[in-house]
């Protein structure tokens, strides 16, 4: 749970639909809560709630925390490998069997499948384990008043408040460093928006009730897209040579298509048209693993939009399915560290943005290095290499 980089790109609340004040950050801190608390009082939150906000304070462990994502500059293979651990597996699978008709019911109400909601449930906070100690009202009021990314944070306060209010949350709950509450780490948007009473005890209990985590996390898992009864990733094999440009997660094919070009199950055998469209996801190149993605891939990337975490997320949810260990093949090495910020910078004076140089290989630099991967005459894989860096 604590490696968890949560991007927020699926706000249910956005900066476009706050008011004006609600996108100021900075300055005095008492007399920012102060625009804080007249927001609150205005949608409706009491006593309980204001009180809360009143108590409220800047935390800098938070913003440290906020400034440190190094888990990040991990390749794909290091990460989950290390994350699909055999405790996780086995775990999974004896939580699978343990409510399998919390599960079944989530499948029919939500239509989301149970390992999917399971292997969340094992990333996230390991089944409830470690789900964080942080203050989670001083987490957001620190976040939102820093200027670095407050629209991201700021949205979910007035929900978080609205909880304590309404004595569904107590004051000082605590959870992830970025405001994430509870078993699979929801933010106070969904927990109020999303959340589902799965015990029948009329009360929804993130923290504590695994039917309600269970419950609430395929809400939120459709709420973000899930289409019913269809897969996310699948492993397959790509041959030696192909139309690489027509590789990456976003350009769905026919799988038709893809078996023409000579891609195939892992062991071999030809790939079953299933009627659906899938891109080919290469994250460590066209040497090393590759999946067929699917729409509801896609909603991963929702949760988390980090492709590392989400396709460590994907693949576990196969394991947990019965899907065998994947193949790591044999990927060109890549670049690491001070390589990966030289690549960026390089792709920035040639006017791609980048985000910021930070040796994390993120979308924008994959979309980067594919476009002069192309220009150069290279295989259009999204991998940063050796070879790349010294062309450029």
């Amino acid at each position: 749970m604590r490696l968890r980089f949560e991007i927020l790109a699926a706000l249910l609340l956005t900066a476009s639909t706050l008011p004006a004040a609600a996108q100021q950050c900075g300055g005095d801190f008492e007399a920012w809560k102060q625009g804080v608390a007249a927001e609150a009082r205005a949608a409706g939150v009491g006593g309980a709630g204001l009180d809360a906000l009143e108590k409220a304070t800047i935390d800098d462990k938070v913003l440290a925390r906020d400034r440190s994502q190094g888990v990040f500059t991990q390749t794909f293979l290091e990460f989950s490998n290390r994350m699909i651990s055999s405790h996780r597996l086995k775990q999974g699978a004896v939580n699978l069997k343990k409510y399998a008709d919390v599960f079944a019911r989530a499948d029919r109400e939500f239509g989301v499948q149970a390992p999917v909601i399971a292997a969340f449930w094992a990333l996230e906070t390991d089944f409830g384990a470690v789900q964080g100690n942080f203050h989670t009202l001083n987490a957001l009021v620190t976040l939102s008043h820093d200027c670095r990314r407050p629209q991201l944070f700021r949205p979910q306060i007035v929900p978080l408040l609205t909880l304590i209010d309404r004595g569904v949350l107590p004051a000082d709950v605590t959870g992830a460093w970025a405001g994430e509450i509870g078993q699979t780490q929801m933010l106070p948007s969904d927990y109020l928006t999303r959340g589902v009473d799965g015990d029948g005890d009329e009360v929804v209990d993130l923290r504590g009730s695994a039917p309600d985590v269970i419950m609430t996390t395929a809400s939120k898992i459709m709420s973000r897209g899930w289409k019913r009864d269809q897969p996310w990733i699948e492993e397959v094999r790509v041959p030696d040579d192909m139309p690489w440009d027509q590789t990456g997660r976003t350009n769905k094919l026919p799988l038709t298509q893809w078996a023409e070009w000579g891609v195939t199950n892992p062991d071999g055998t030809p790939l079953v048209d299933n009627g659906l469209k899938a891109g080919l996801a290469l994250p460590m190149g066209r040497k090393g693993p590759a999946f067929l993605a699917y729409d509801n891939f896609d909603v991963y990337l929702e949760w988390n939009q980090s492709f590392t975490y989400a396709l460590t997320a994907a693949n576990l949810a196969a394991r947990l399915a019965g899907a065998p260990q994947i193949d790591p093949r044999n990927p060109e090495p890549g670049l690491i560290g001070d390589q990966m910020k030289e690549l960026q910078t390089k792709l920035e004076a040639k006017g791609y943005d980048v985000g910021t140089v930070d040796g994390i290989l993120g979308t924008n630099t994959r979309e980067a290095i594919r476009k002069e991967q192309k220009r150069l005459g290279l295989p259009v894989d999204g991998w940063p290499t050796p070879e790349l860096l010294a062309k450029l």
